[in-house]
């Protein structure tokens, strides 16, 4: 069967993958991930707009220039390596934070160069502790938004659901930002929306996964016969098709967005925020899957009571090995003609018929005849028959 045909039956639904039961491979690609996304937030940094690390800004209407002509403009009036995107028909360029004189001589060359109104180029400069102000309240809000997700697992569901849910969170966080670094994306505030919207994703998509599981595992006792591990990838793999389309219906718009939107209509704003989302829903419907899962598996199965499950669960299972080995051996013995070791009246018959058959003379055969159906014995009578009354 080919990979295309597998696929397809665990799309829908008719095989269960065992993902559960390989974490290696996919911790294995969570650490690639990782180590891609941490060499790039290292080397190449985060590129961090405007309104975190200040500058200037200029914003005007010119739908007959280039982006070539547009960046030249800037370069002309005094701005260093400005950075120039287009959202509709409105032109927005980024420099450097540039004194009074130097946003008025831009201003300037934009209006003499690009044949634009001076009153239609708007300006906006922004200061580096107004930036500085920004990341603090985005660091402030993901802590809070941490916390308030550890406190709602754990009370609920349990502590072991409430870290892997935080790991599969903060591994999303780190991709999606390496992926920002080695792409050259800048950093804006609608960025840190889309990051807040992946994590509440990756948060939705692990707690649906959790509530089955929780519901599944509920009834296993001493007596079970499934491991949390089997319970575990059997919830999950109920779930697998409904992750992926949820995932799938809502990734479609965010792609057009992304590639669509930012290609053919210059979206610029919001390409910023798409690419979060994108990769984002990606990651994390991988991790609430891949990573989440199998950590919860393992943690919970270092607990006395599925330790226990998986004992007894071994023990039968070896027991019934056992009996079936003495079964192939009794079969065996049966089948070579020698009688099996255990069976005492057929060895005691054989003895006692062997002097027997010493005493007859040679060219005699002796046949054993074994009587089959009820046998045929005169009637005893009552009691007073046999006493003569």
């Amino acid at each position: 069967m080919g990979l295309r045909a597998v696929l397809s039956r665990i799309y829908r639904g008719e095989i269960s993958a065992d993902i559960v039961g390989k974490p290696k491979i996919w911790y294995s690609l969570s650490g690639a991930l990782l180590i891609l996304s941490i060499a790039g937030l290292l080397i190449q940094g985060l590129n961090f707009g405007v309104e975190f690390k200040g500058g200037s800004v200029f914003t005007f209407k010119s739908p007959s220039s280039s982006i070539e002509q547009v960046r030249g403009a800037a370069s002309d009036g005094g701005a260093h390596d400005p950075i120039v995107q287009k959202a509709g028909d409105d032109w927005r360029v980024t420099t450097q934070s540039l004194s009074s004189d130097q946003v008025t001589q831009v201003k300037a060359t934009i209006t003499k160069e690009l044949k634009v109104p001076a009153s239609k180029v708007s300006t906006q400069v922004v200061g580096a502790s107004w930036g500085g102000e920004i990341q603090k309240k985005a660091w402030q809000a993901l802590i809070v938004f941490m916390i308030l997700i550890i406190g709602y697992l754990s009370v609920a569901f349990e502590w072991r659901m409430a870290l892997a849910a935080v790991v599969a969170l903060v591994h999303d966080l780190v991709i999606t930002a390496g992926v920002y670094a080695w792409s050259g994306f800048e950093v804006t505030p609608a960025t840190l929306l889309g990051f807040l919207t992946i994590l509440g994703y990756s948060l939705y998509d692990a707690v649906v996964v959790f509530d089955m599981i929780k519901e599944v595992t509920k009834p296993l006792g001493p007596t079970s016969r499934t491991t949390y591990s089997e319970a575990a990838n059997q919830a999950l793999s109920s779930t697998l098709v409904r992750s992926l389309n949820t995932s799938l219906v809502a990734i479609l718009p965010v792609g057009a967005i992304l590639f669509i939107g930012t290609t053919l209509f210059g979206a610029g704003t919001l390409k910023d925020l798409s690419l979060a989302l994108f990769v984002g829903m990606i990651i994390g419907t991988y991790s609430s899957l891949c990573v989440a899962t199998p950590l919860l598996v393992q943690l919970k199965e270092r607990e006395p009571k599925y330790k226990q499950i998986r004992a007894n669960i071994a023990r039968r299972e070896q027991s019934a090995k056992r009996q079936a080995r003495s079964a192939k051996v009794k079969a065996a013995t049966g089948a070579s003609g020698d009688a099996p070791p255990d069976d005492g009246p057929d060895d005691g018959d054989a003895d006692d018929d062997a002097p027997a058959s010493e005493e007859l003379p040679s060219g005699v055969t002796v046949r054993k005849v074994v009587q089959t159906g009820p046998r045929q014995q005169p009637r005893r009578g009552t009691r007073q028959q046999r006493r003569g009354k």
